[in-house]
């Protein structure tokens, strides 16, 4: 070994745990991100993110009270501990996640992506070269541009595609069928307007722009079967949860039936929770979420699976910036990666974050050799910003 090789690993053995630490950031009236931070008595800090885990309402303060109550039961399982024994923490840490649903799950996997993030720092390397070493330092993106488009209507819909278009995105996806009534008397008029809203998409961006759509399980099979047959002169490039994806058997008549590419997962945990989709072919494309699956070392394992399966693996990502990092430095790492999420366009502000900023060219995200994440929380903006 040589010498750098041995210092780091004498100073990783006297690396510990000292205390964890919940950041909540406030990015619009819709979006909170809950940054996570894990100290250490050598002064490293790791980073995890724990956003969205509260539905499609606004994450409120009694949420991230909630958030940081969970965080405080995993970090008793570190405290005082060396963050590189991460398989530990994963074997104490996951009946917890499995058994306390979204909030519990995804308070794991952001002290998971931290301890990563701890541990790739300690060895002086990138977090990507523990899982693999990177085969490409730049990841294609997709802008997912749902929750910036105002008016929601295909004039509006129409305008915000143009625009990320417009900064070089190749790949969009929006879900104009958001707030898809209970009403059925409503329901053909909100059908409607989602496959106008597509089609406006469509005829604003051309033919060259990969678009897809999340439908946020709003459908029967019927009606998913009939949006779908409507929407084929769209030209989708994946049609997403049209029903519960862990309906595997509802999925797999859906994709029997319709011609575009399925694509679900967000909210599934482990590995078990994808394997339905993939073994059953319920799906082309698996959507696992550092956030919410099990954290990093578990999205790892979920795309080795999907890829002895012949799924391609393309992470839900409607993030902040450390999950964001999280999945890139994976997604550089595997061969059955097809494109990453990006929750494009909420606020100015995004990339100034993190320090050194995120950096997006041509629709593509770069993958950093710095250690660890590569970037550290800008104090000034979270603190600017706090909830």
């Amino acid at each position: 070994m040589t010498r750098r090789v041995l210092l780091a690993l004498a100073a990783r053995s006297r690396l510990k745990v000292t205390r964890l630490e919940l950041l909540p950031i406030r990015a619009t009236e819709r979006t909170i991100w809950l940054m996570v931070r894990v100290h250490t008595n050598q002064g490293l800090t790791g980073l995890g993110e724990a956003s969205d885990a509260f539905g499609f309402a606004a994450t409120t303060k009694a949420n991230a009270q909630q958030m940081e109550a969970e965080l405080a039961a995993y970090g008793g399982m570190i405290a005082g501990r060396s963050p590189l024994e991460i398989e530990l923490f994963r074997q104490r840490g996951e009946g917890r996640a499995r058994a306390g649903g979204l909030v519990s799950a995804t308070a794991y996997s952001a002290v998971e992506q931290a301890l990563w993030d701890l541990a790739a720092q300690s060895l002086e390397c990138p977090l990507h070269a523990l899982l693999g070493t990177a085969v490409a330092h730049r990841l294609p993106i997709y802008a997912n541009i749902n929750r910036t488009t105002k008016p929601r209507t295909p004039a509006g819909f129409a305008a915000t595609a143009q625009r990320a278009a417009g900064e070089g995105f190749r790949a969009i996806k929006a879900a104009p069928f958001d707030g898809f009534p209970a009403d059925p008397a409503e329901q053909e008029r909100a059908v409607d307007l989602g496959i106008a809203c597509l089609k406006a998409i469509r005829g604003a961006v051309g033919p060259e722009i990969q678009l897809m759509v999340d439908c946020h399980s709003f459908f029967s099979v019927e009606r998913a079967v009939a949006v779908a047959r409507r929407l084929e002169p769209v030209e989708l490039s994946w049609y997403e949860e049209p029903v519960d994806p862990k309906s595997v058997g509802n999925t797999v008549e859906i994709r029997r039936r319709i011609q575009q590419r399925m694509a679900g997962g967000e909210v599934l945990f482990g590995v078990d929770g994808f394997v339905p989709l993939c073994r059953e072919r319920a799906v082309e494309v698996i959507m696992p979420d550092v956030k919410h699956c099990g954290g990093i070392r578990e999205l790892a394992n979920i795309a080795a699976m999907a890829r002895a399966e012949g799924v391609k693996v393309a992470p839900h990502n409607p993030s902040g910036p450390v999950a964001t990092a999280a999945s890139a430095h994976l997604c550089s790492t595997l061969a059955n990666f097809e494109i990453l999420e990006l929750q494009w366009g909420e606020v100015a502000w995004r990339g100034d974050l993190l320090t050194p900023a995120e950096q997006f060219v041509g629709g593509e995200l770069g993958v950093t050799d710095r250690p660890g994440l590569g970037h550290r929380l800008n104090e000034r903006m979270a603190q600017k910003h706090r909830l």
